[in-house]
């Protein structure tokens, strides 16, 4: 007798993670992802021992690299919450094959977000001077500081993103717990469960709280980055006072977020063979997608430009005359090759539905992303009012060893994830793909037998 297609599906989904073994890439990735995160730790020593000196930053640079990979990873966090959340108010059935590994990367992006900050401090370890609670000495943070608002706004969007994950996992957690062989897993994968025993009620309930978190999605997206974006539009520095930070910000976050996807999304699909599972039409529409924010983010750069003319004041224009032919001018015409002109590519539908061209063009938009921010963050202070502090600064190889660094830290825990749990949402997948065992009666709860734990 043939297999039902939702009986087959659930197989092959939960084998890749019970009975699979890795593979030699695998092994490779997880490898040289680890010596990065060594990497990593050990810069991360560095400054924490000598001090931030170690990362080129001077007066009035000031802020630099830390920051600009804190807005950098926060962009690329925010698609998850995108694709699991507004999607799936919206009831876009097509987010299934990417929405698992979208928000495994959002988690994973929100927590190193979440460390560039501190190793910004020149005192890291009095990093808890930023809650709010009751001490000794009657202090309390000081909530006209930005950093205080990074720490609430990353420390919310690290809960959501966490708690959503979860959640969503639940369902997948327990058929992985029914069919596993080994002990420690079905221990394991039991005890994550939370009894779940793919009840009425308790689908009934999962369903009522994805849609409440999905519904808290986009504020929560909208809030992040903007709050990141007040860092810079509250100061008076030509180049951070604009008003126009807070959307730019949000829509060049998800240009960033959505290219991401699209890498990891490729890089799944090809060392899983889950080529009908993540097909080139989900490809296709991260594309359109990717179209549609370059285009915000475009008409930002505009009026970004706009803003800074039409205010009329001399320092206002020459920041600008600065990004087009001063010392940073290399970045400037770099991101807006890679964030204008090349995805307008994507215009054409064979440049959305090829791989290769898709996988190039998405690292593209992460260079220009990280490029943006680097032009705002240091071309806006490294000439200050006064011509006596005018100086520039580049990288040192503190701050490459944390950006690549961190690529490894994230490129680890999302080959753990993936072998770990299941890199697809198999409930929601069993639920497109149709009845798991016939079809179902007459007022049946409509998830009753598509998320089923038993096959």
């Amino acid at each position: 007798m043939a297999a039902n297609p939702a009986q087959a599906l659930t197989a092959r989904l939960s084998a890749d993670v019970l009975e699979r073994r890795p593979s030699p890439l695998w092994w490779l990735t997880l490898v040289l992802a680890g010596v990065l995160a060594a990497i990593f730790a050990l810069a991360l020593g560095a400054i924490f021992g000598w001090g931030p000196g170690w990362m080129g930053m001077n007066i009035p640079v000031a802020w630099a690299f830390p920051i600009v990979n804190t807005i950098w990873w926060i962009g690329i966090a925010h698609a998850g919450t995108f694709i699991s959340g507004v999607l799936l108010l919206t009831r876009q059935h097509w987010r299934i094959s990417v929405s698992r590994i979208a928000e495994a990367m959002g988690l994973f992006a929100i927590v190193l977000a979440g460390l560039f900050p501190i190793v910004h401090l020149g005192r890291p370890w009095f990093a808890y001077w930023l809650l709010p609670y009751p001490n000794t000495m009657g202090l309390w943070p000081q909530w006209r500081s930005p950093l205080v608002w990074d720490f609430f706004s990353i420390a919310l969007y690290l809960i959501f993103t966490l708690v959503f994950l979860y959640v969503s996992l639940l369902p997948d957690l327990a058929i992985l717990r029914d069919r596993a062989r080994r002990r420690w897993q079905r221990y394991g994968y039991g005890l994550l469960a939370l009894g779940w025993r793919n009840s009425a009620r308790q689908w009934q309930r999962y369903q009522q709280t994805m849609l409440l978190l999905s519904a808290l999605a986009a504020p929560i997206v909208v809030a992040a980055t903007g709050v990141i974006s007040l860092d810079l539009s509250v100061s008076i520095v030509p180049g951070y006072h604009f008003t126009i930070f807070p959307p730019y910000f949000v829509v060049g976050a998800l240009y960033s977020g959505f290219s991401m996807v699209v890498l990891i999304a490729i890089v799944l699909r090809t060392a899983r063979r889950l080529d009908a599972l993540i097909t080139r039409g989900h490809i296709d529409r991260l594309g359109r997608l990717m179209l549609l924010f370059s285009l915000a983010v475009s008409y930002a750069y505009l009026c970004e430009i706009f803003n800074g003319w039409y205010a009329g004041e001399a320092y206002y224009w020459r920041v600008y005359a600065d990004r087009w032919a001063g010392p940073y001018a290399p970045m400037y015409w770099g991101m807006i090759t890679c964030n204008v002109l090349l995805p307008q590519l994507l215009w054409l539908r064979g440049v959305r539905r090829s791989l290769p061209l898709m996988f190039l063009l998405a690292l593209g938009a992460q260079l220009g992303m990280w490029l943006e921010r680097y032009v705002i963050v240091i071309t806006s202070t490294h000439r200050d009012y006064l011509p006596s502090a005018w100086d520039t600064v580049w990288p040192t190889a503190t701050d490459w060893a944390l950006l690549f660094g961190s690529l490894g830290v994230f490129i680890f825990l999302l080959a753990l994830f993936v072998r770990l749990m299941p890199s697809l949402s198999i409930h929601e997948m069993r639920e497109a793909t149709g009845p798991a065992n016939g079809p179902e009666p007459a007022g049946a709860h409509p998830q009753h037998t598509a998320g089923s734990t038993r096959a």
